[in-house]
């Protein structure tokens, strides 16, 4: 399979043409206040379907022949590229199928099915994408249906590539930086392509989440290898293993590729919310975390971050506002044994708490043993530097509390 180029993602925008709409490149005021440059949104989660995806879905599928179109379409997807491969379908009249791993989004799920109408069968699979890909692309060998790629081929790469063009069509200035989401690496690849052929002096920074760094794991061993364990919080990047296509065009092209924590993605889509009005999914929010993070200079402006999605479930937002805050060092989870005798949880409030740390979760774990009573108590304070006097606190108390760290086992299997 031929490496795709900087034309095609020309040709992919000309077969695109009005189909996708031209989204806003938009100043971020808290952004470069931060950064003491120019910080720019590329607002792809007001596209058709919310996200980019629908660029390379619509590109791939409406490169098919008429017999290819009378097989149908089949792809896997966490939910943006079936949406995408969803428009397609109605837009060509072309019977499609979707397989999406159990932890898709209802929100997603709805939305697939409200954009593809009748032209478009949901088939629920798996725990993972990889899972659900395997699935399709089994079901696309035993019918003939055509497998859309959701980032490894050239026609979803060149596709994708054209939000890229369209950010050097409208900034006024020219990006001297651009920080792109990666997951299967279509996005990333598509913008390196043309940035290669049409700015190369651009430099381009993807990012991953830390739980599912596959492209990071991929550079470190040379080739595209599969994570054992991910965390699926970011579902749109949440990827066990990069493309084929899509590593070398990476590790050649892209300058820089970075990790930017769960909860610090969680703090910068309440900022993208709150501070500048963008409903952003966690993948959408990836490249302003890095930012927010510092993990860019002034001398690097101005930067453009491509806001890759909005599909976000408000069922979510508990724990958004929970990884935020852990995160951030608010919220803070401890074991706390209580000795079965009056005045134990007394001494607790009183004396080992103070004005400004608030509980704001309590819940015995264990309620089978007389002399003891351990409890799972959740503390929030009101800056991070206070938790060292609550430790003081805690470790003069007669009581027995451990502290639980975010990163250990113990800490997910209680929360």
């Amino acid at each position: 399979m031929r490496q795709p180029t900087g034309t095609d993602v020309t040709a992919a925008a000309g077969r695109l043409g009005p189909m996708v709409r031209r989204t806003p490149l938009e100043l971020s005021l808290r952004l470069s206040g931060l950064l003491k440059g120019d910080v720019l949104l590329k607002r792809e989660d007001l596209q058709v379907g919310r996200s980019y995806k629908v660029r390379g879905a619509y590109s791939f599928i409406s490169t098919l022949t008429e017999e290819e179109r009378a097989l149908g379409v089949v792809c896997a997807s966490a939910g943006n590229h079936a949406q995408g491969v969803a428009f397609a379908c109605r837009q060509l009249r072309i019977h499609g199928k979707v397989f999406l791993p159990t932890t898709t989004p209802r929100q997603k799920r709805r939305r697939i099915q409200d954009i593809g109408g009748a032209w478009i069968e949901q088939i629920i699979t798996g725990d993972s994408f990889d899972e659900a890909s395997a699935a399709s692309k089994e079901y696309a060998e035993k019918t003939g249906a055509v497998y859309v790629h959701p980032f490894d081929d050239p026609r979803t790469i060149a596709g994708q590539g054209t939000v890229i063009k369209e950010v050097f069509e409208q900034a006024s200035t020219r990006p001297k930086t651009v920080i792109v989401p990666i997951g299967g690496g279509g996005l990333a690849a598509g913008t390196a392509i043309w940035v290669a052929e049409n700015a190369p002096d651009t430099k381009i920074i993807g990012v991953e989440p830390a739980g599912a760094a596959s492209m990071t794991a991929a550079l470190e061993a040379g080739q595209p290898v599969y994570l054992p364990d991910i965390d699926g919080f970011v579902d749109g990047t949440a990827v066990a293993r990069v493309g084929d296509l899509t590593f070398p065009i990476i590790r050649d092209l892209v300058d820089e590729v970075v990790q930017v924590p769960e909860g610090a993605v969680c703090t910068e889509m309440i900022e993208l919310y709150q501070s500048d009005g963008i409903i952003a999914e966690p993948a959408g929010a990836l490249a302003s975390t890095v930012v927010a993070l510092g993990l860019v200079t002034a001398e690097d402006s101005p930067v453009v971050c491509i806001v890759s999605g909005g599909n976000n479930d408000l069922s979510r937002y508990d724990e958004i506002i929970e990884r935020s805050a852990v995160h951030e060092g608010l919220r803070h989870y401890f074991l706390v044994t209580f000795p079965q005798q009056p005045g134990a949880l007394r001494h607790f409030l009183d004396d080992v708490l103070s004005d400004d740390e608030d509980i704001v979760l309590f819940e015995y774990t264990k309620k089978n043993n007389r002399e003891t009573g351990p409890a799972l108590v959740g503390i929030e304070i009101d800056v991070p530097s206070r938790i060292s006097s609550l430790l003081e606190r805690m470790k003069a108390s007669p009581l027995v509390i451990e502290k639980l760290e975010p990163d250990t086992p113990a800490f997910s299997f209680l929360l």
